[in-house]
């Protein structure tokens, strides 16, 4: 198949479990619940998405005709990381991730995380799953390593996820910024429900404090 990537880049991840972790963020372009277009948010299944992911027209994008194509991209990018993590993200990564890359960027050495909306099965061979839920999906990828839902969503409280095979579940507070809105409110928010329900731990979006990527 051919990739399409919008970003391909060396940074620090900045949420979830593995915040502070290097890994070379690979964003795929394209989702299966927004556009990426503002014109249809209102209508979108997810409408809180703080990503760019439409097009090709970001640092080291493209279109890739193999597996073997991206996989050299990324090591070359991830030559100056001791720890060879790559994120698989977007948009939706499942759209495009396949076993042919899996193996392709095993062979580089790397570890692959995903993190992915939880609406497509993830092949196997992954070295680590977060699934991000949206409100009024069906999830089809119920078991991973991380769990961790954007707070608040309507109709998508956290106690049903709980019971799902995920070894850490974080809790991130719902970036309003594209309403010209801060967070702050969901932050206090996120911080009681995490003190009242001790399975859930907060999630921070440290790479926006910090001004990184």
């Amino acid at each position: 198949m051919t990739y399409t990537v919008k970003e391909i880049y060396l940074t620090i991840q900045g949420e979830g479990v593995q915040t502070g972790v290097p890994a070379v963020f690979l964003r795929f372009s394209g989702c299966n619940l927004w556009s990426g277009r503002e014109v249809d948010r209102k209508e979108a299944i997810c409408k809180f998405c703080d990503t760019d992911f439409i097009g090709i027209n970001g640092v080291n994008g493209g279109k890739f005709n193999t597996a073997d194509e991206l996989a050299s991209v990324v090591e070359k990018i991830g030559v100056k990381s001791a720890q060879k993590w790559v994120v698989c993200t977007g948009g939706e990564p499942l759209l495009q991730l396949d076993t042919a890359l899996i193996h392709a960027l095993h062979s580089k050495s790397f570890k692959i995380a995903v993190e992915t909306n939880g609406t497509i099965k993830a092949p196997k061979g992954l070295d680590w799953i977060c699934v991000s839920p949206k409100a009024n999906t069906e999830i089809k990828q119920n078991f991973g390593n991380e769990l961790k839902l954007v707070y608040p969503q309507s109709e998508n409280e956290p106690r049903k996820y709980e019971n799902m095979d995920f070894d850490f579940f974080c809790l991130q507070p719902r970036d309003d910024s594209y309403l010209g809105k801060g967070n702050i409110s969901h932050e206090k928010a996120v911080i009681d429900f995490c003190l009242r329900n001790p399975k859930w731990r907060l999630s921070i979006q440290s790479h926006k404090y910090l001004g990184i990527a």
